[in-house]
């Protein structure tokens, strides 16, 4: 599925409450943005049987109190059996999962630090990490520049 395509799906299958719709239309332009510098228009995500997301938690090489938490979205299924150990564990599952929605699920996951793509089939030594915080600031830098050109009247001229 394209990049719009899955923009419409997330609009069409948000709750019908009269904001999150508008919201996700709203934020579209920087998903977008976003997932044009990946390679994949769908990542595989581990799942545990409770359907969650699975976390990685990586620790700093000289100060291993400094850890964060990580998703990690495979390019293929086979890089998913091949570098997870997902083979070891038969509750684990690997969903495929289209790139916006990643990107707009992590910024609801408060204890994820960071989503790692892994953007060449076979390795994981091309690796792009978003960081979520991040995710939010340009999300919040988006909203203020639409909330900017729509306060501007029509008649300015």
């Amino acid at each position: 599925m394209d990049l719009q395509a899955q923009i419409q799906y997330l609009i069409d299958n948000a709750p019908q409450d009269g904001i999150t719709p508008q919201l996700v239309a709203a934020i579209a332009p920087a998903l977008t943005k976003i997932a044009q510098k990946l390679h994949f228009p769908q990542y595989y995500i581990l799942r545990n049987p409770s359907e969650d997301w699975v976390l990685t938690t990586l620790s700093h090489k000289t100060n291993p109190q400094l850890q964060k938490q990580v998703i990690y979205a495979y390019p293929t299924l086979q890089d998913v059996s091949t570098t997870s150990g997902v083979g070891f564990d038969p509750h684990m599952i690997a969903a495929p999962i289209g790139v916006i929605e990643i990107l707009f699920q992590t910024l609801a996951l408060q204890p994820v630090d960071s989503i790692i793509f892994f953007d060449t089939p076979g390795t994981t030594a091309n690796a792009i990490e978003i960081e979520r915080l991040q995710l939010q600031s340009i999300i919040e830098s988006s909203l203020q520049q639409n909330r900017r050109s729509s306060d501007i009247p029509p008649d300015i001229a």
